[in-house]
């Protein structure tokens, strides 16, 4: 196993993909600026997720920053978000940067999700919404769950970056949620180099997003009556610039909706090879050493999941360092680097923080990681993987 490697992603662009940019750029006055193409990436990608409306971003990121912003637009009477530990931290950001309160629970290991049970003890009158992460690619909710919330009317957010087609009784996450927020970066399922979608089923939430993506500007507006009820309403502004809104330029571009167009035609194929990995991958490990007892019912796995048993620092070093020395790549914490609660840019929004309350994201947070799983990994390196990490010692 000399000069064995395993990098932590590998390139999601392919021939086709180049080449459908290439033929668009031959083309005679294009415009490669948001236009017919991100119109219909968006269409398409409504039509494979089941929801009625999308709306193609520049990041994930900015899909959460826009998501929150549009439910604080929707209640200002209501200041608290409840997230999981356990996130991406855009998904804290767009709440803090909104002036809003983060409320954080725990997680459970068997999905990387947030505690739902402990998340619902946590819901009160002054609760926004719930924002729910779908930790690489496992399904976070259940349909209980679900019920509650439409009963106490608290609205779900998903983010469903790291989970493009897993489902829950057959339905694709993403559908769920009043709003749900997908990432296009390089190396999640799909990639349109960087890139994000919000989608919603909402008419009145994609008109705001439509506008909160480009300034907040009225012509942004599909509905063409309500602009021009705009218009009328300011007879002393210019028809073309009109802002509604205190906002941003989020915008994505025409090659970037190429490529995820050129994509999501193969990436059904591409979730079932991934998952396919996850299987064997887990079947293999050795599970004295590692947590493999996953709810993989709905998966659409991102990447390799890997939790020690051991909770000794210096056997988890020990760990790390034969990983480096044998070439394979890792990323310590899981989603996000583990415990957002732990990260510096919370000094001033979270005080007096009990961590014992946070027992399985703090021991994923020391002793968890992940590994790279894509479509062309082969059935014999999982294999070396494997085998690799079965021969560690922890005793």
């Amino acid at each position: 196993m000399k000069n064995f490697k395993h990098p932590l992603m590998e390139s999601n662009f392919t021939k086709s993909d180049m080449d459908s940019v290439i033929k668009f750029l031959k083309k005679k006055d294009i415009l490669l600026t948001q236009s017919i193409n991100v119109i219909k990436f968006e269409k398409e990608w409504s039509k494979w997720l089941g929801v009625k409306y999308s709306v193609f971003v520049n990041s994930g990121s900015s899909a959460n920053l826009l998501s929150i912003l549009i439910m604080k637009m929707l209640n200002k009477k209501k200041n608290e978000v409840i997230l999981p530990a356990l996130t991406w931290s855009s998904d804290v950001y767009s709440v803090i940067q909104n002036n809003l309160k983060p409320v954080f629970v725990d997680i459970k290991l068997n999905n990387l999700s947030m505690n739902l049970e402990e998340a619902i003890s946590k819901i009160n009158k002054k609760t926004l919404a719930v924002f729910i992460t779908h930790a690489q690619g496992f399904n976070g909710i259940t349909k209980n769950f679900i019920n509650y919330l439409k009963k106490k009317k608290i609205p779900l957010i998903e983010d469903v970056c790291e989970s493009h087609g897993a489902t829950l009784n057959g339905k694709k996450l993403g559908t769920f949620g009043l709003i749900s927020n997908f990432s296009f970066y390089y190396s999640h399922h799909l990639s349109t180099i960087e890139g994000g979608m919000i989608c919603t089923n909402n008419k009145n939430i994609y008109e705001l997003a439509r506008t909160l993506r480009s300034h907040g500007m009225a012509r942004e507006l599909s509905n063409k009556k309500s602009e021009n009820r705009i218009i009328k309403k300011n007879p002393n502004l210019s028809p073309k610039f009109i802002f509604l809104h205190p906002s941003y330029n989020v915008r994505n571009n025409e090659i970037g909706a190429l490529i995820g167009l050129n994509q999501l035609k193969r990436l059904d194929k591409n979730n079932q090879k991934r998952n396919k990995n996850l299987k064997l991958f887990l079947k293999l490990i050795d599970p004295s050493k590692y947590y493999i007892s996953y709810d993989l019912k709905g998966c659409s796995n991102y990447a390799l999941p890997i939790i020690l048993k051991t909770k000794n620092l210096k056997k988890r070093n020990m760990f790390e360092s034969i990983l480096y020395k044998k070439g394979i790549e890792f990323r310590r914490g899981n989603a996000g680097g583990g415990n957002q609660l732990r990260q510096p840019y919370l000094t001033n929004y979270v005080k007096n923080i009990n961590f014992i309350k946070f027992k399985n994201v703090e021991h994923v947070h020391f002793f968890g990681y992940y590994i790279g799983n894509f479509p062309n990994l082969t059935e014999n390196k999982i294999k070396q993987i494997c085998n690799i990490l079965n021969k560690i010692s922890f005793t």
